[in-house]
């Protein structure tokens, strides 16, 4: 909050970007935007339903993840049977309201549903249940600390040795080198770019960033990378169009910017909604790698228009 209230009131910035978990959105958003009356870019996925008239959201949603996704799933796999171990906070929670909306829409049912604070690590009891229980799929929203944990333990359980499937909707590159290869074997994860895309662009972003920043974290979707240069990229044509920094006129031109190369492919602001129509896929992890196996296509985020509530 504090480090946000100086942007605006003696930075006197024109634009805010950043912020990951939901908590630091809210953080940057009560000086920023409540008080400071500033247009606020979050490139982060995230649980939806951010309608505030001067923020624009630029990583995927429940709808472009969780919509397109499991019922992919249940037709490649025939699993039907899902079990939601999560973290206790506002993202997990609201994604499982999709996820529960979703399964069962596709025939399939919920077998458990469990709530953990961030930093918890014992997760034998969970395992049990999600062995005992016959869950076919595990869709994780654990996040670390407790992930590791978590995922160690699911692995030696043999779990997906019996034949489950294992998803984390948010895991990348990134996280798949905190963990042994072999805890993520076969995931399944849903964003809208990995390092496996081929297009050209996206070819040529990630040969220029590892340039410059060798050896450092890589440019993944779940890290909000993609969504950061989306938002600036987005942010840049409004402000070529509106033809000068007026918050209004940007805002107004931002509210249908295109941009025609990206991370993962094209964007687009869906008019009315601030949030971005843009490319998403699906890949499994593999040898701590993940491989697209599926070019979702342009998926539209399906938020709230701007003034209905």
């Amino acid at each position: 909050e504090a480090k946000a209230a100086k942007l605006v009131q003696q930075d006197q910035v024109d634009v805010i970007f950043g912020g990951i978990y939901s908590s630091a959105r809210q953080a940057i958003k009560g000086p920023a935007v409540v008080k400071g009356k500033k247009l606020y870019i979050y490139p982060e996925q995230y649980e939806g339903q951010e309608c505030d008239p001067l923020i624009f959201c630029t990583g995927p949603v429940p709808a472009q993840q969780v919509d397109p996704f499991i019922p992919w799933l249940i037709e490649q796999t025939g699993a039907k049977k899902f079990y939601l171990p999560s973290a206790d906070y506002i993202w997990p929670r609201t994604m499982n309201k999709k996820v529960r909306q979703v399964v069962a829409a596709h025939g399939g049912t919920i077998v458990g549903e469990e709530y953990f604070p961030l930093d918890h690590t014992g997760y034998s009891k969970t395992v049990d249940k999600i062995m005992s229980d016959g869950a076919e799929v595990v869709f994780n929203t654990i996040v670390p600390p407790g992930l590791g944990p978590f995922l160690e333990q699911l692995y030696n359980s043999g779990f997906t040795r019996r034949g489950g499937h294992l998803v984390c909707t948010y895991f990348e590159e990134n996280f798949l080198k905190f963990v042994p290869a072999a805890h993520t074997e076969g995931m399944y994860s849903c964003l809208d770019y990995y390092q496996n895309i081929s297009d050209p662009f996206s070819k040529q972003l990630l040969n220029h960033y590892d340039k410059l920043f060798p050896g450092s974290a890589m440019f993944t979707a779940g890290s909000a990378s993609t969504g950061m240069y989306r938002g600036l990229k987005l942010w840049e044509a409004a402000v070529k169009e509106a033809g000068s920094l007026r918050q209004e006129d940007v805002i107004k031109a931002l509210d249908h910017a295109k941009i025609a190369s990206g991370p993962g492919g094209p964007a687009e602001m869906v008019p009315g909604q601030h949030h971005v129509r843009m490319n998403m896929y699906i890949a499994q992890a593999n040898n701590g790698n993940f491989k697209i196996v599926k070019n979702l296509g342009i998926i539209d985020p399906k938020e709230c228009i701007q003034g209905v509530m």
